[in-house]
């Protein structure tokens, strides 16, 4: 198909002309290449999946109800209502009153309610005013927590469980010597 004599050889004049249209040719032959791909995966009944982004509820915002994903959301504003998700990411200046239930939870801002969750994450901003349900649990010293901490193998579920519930003592910061100090 291609020649090596041809590729070493310096071009022409009337080659230097028809480059730019075989080169733009050839970009636009690449796009309809990648649609092409898709259209067979789709007749063939494979869709391609590629993940949404985070659903943002911005720093201007005030939201009043429940919001239910199966996707990532990420709060930077103020919510009054109860959120399910996969990953949920509590900005540093948000601010959640409800229920939380997520697979993931990092909370760098305040939440006031419930928080369950698979793998939960309390970093040094954060100010949580309720119960924790988790399978795994991260508080990073400087982090405010008010409440009640329970492990569960299942802290989607909203049953209750027979697993050891420890109330907490922590009514203030968690510092490097532990709660309450």
């Amino acid at each position: 198909m291609f020649s090596k004599s041809k590729i070493n050889e310096p071009a022409s004049q009337s080659d230097k002309t028809a480059k730019p249209e075989a080169g733009s040719a050839s970009m636009n032959k690449a796009p309809m290449e990648k649609s092409e791909a898709a259209n067979a995966l789709a007749k063939s009944g494979q869709v391609a999946k590629t993940k949404p982004p985070a659903s943002l509820i911005s720093s201007d915002l005030q939201l009043t109800g429940n919001v239910k994903t199966s996707g990532d959301i990420m709060v930077e504003g103020n919510m009054d209502g109860d959120i399910r998700a996969h990953l949920l990411n509590v900005g540093q200046g948000a601010t959640v009153k409800g229920e939380v239930v997520a697979d993931d939870v990092v909370i760098n801002g305040r939440i006031q309610g419930r928080v369950r969750g698979l793998k939960v994450r309390l970093t040094s901003t954060a100010v949580v005013e309720g119960d924790i349900i988790h399978k795994t649990l991260a508080i990073e010293s400087g982090a405010h927590f008010q409440g009640s901490v329970q492990r569960q193998d299942d802290p989607l579920s909203s049953k209750g469980s027979h697993q050891t519930k420890t109330p907490s003592s922590a009514v203030g910061k968690f510092g490097a010597g532990g709660p309450g100090k």
